[in-house]
């Protein structure tokens, strides 16, 4: 069985991680890395000499439409429809210094 990480360890880890923990929750959360780190060490024991390299479990194929041109909306048709338009534009209000 592998050396438990002991409570020190989890609040320098802590401390990397810019987490200012309580001792209670240094006593709850340091079981709980060593798990993790128990949980890694036997991922890493697995021999998986003969297992390709994978980047995704399933095959995937492009799922997206051809991108085709297509006529866009007339651009008088849209204005007209707008409820402000300045030269030729939608007229939008500023964020900051003008009411709607």
């Amino acid at each position: 069985m592998p050396a438990r990480i002991t409570r020190e360890e989890t609040a320098h880890v802590a401390r990397l991680a810019r987490l200012d923990l309580t001792d209670d929750e240094l006593d709850r959360y340091a079981p709980q890395l060593a798990g993790v780190l128990d949980h890694a060490a036997q991922v890493a024991a697995v021999d998986t000499a003969a297992t390709p390299p994978t980047a995704h479990p399933f095959p995937l194929r492009n799922v997206l439409r051809a991108d085709v041109p297509v006529p866009s909306l007339d651009r008088q048709v849209v204005l007209a429809e707008a409820p402000a338009v300045e030269d030729g534009r939608f007229r939008v209000p500023r964020i900051i210094g003008e009411a709607p």
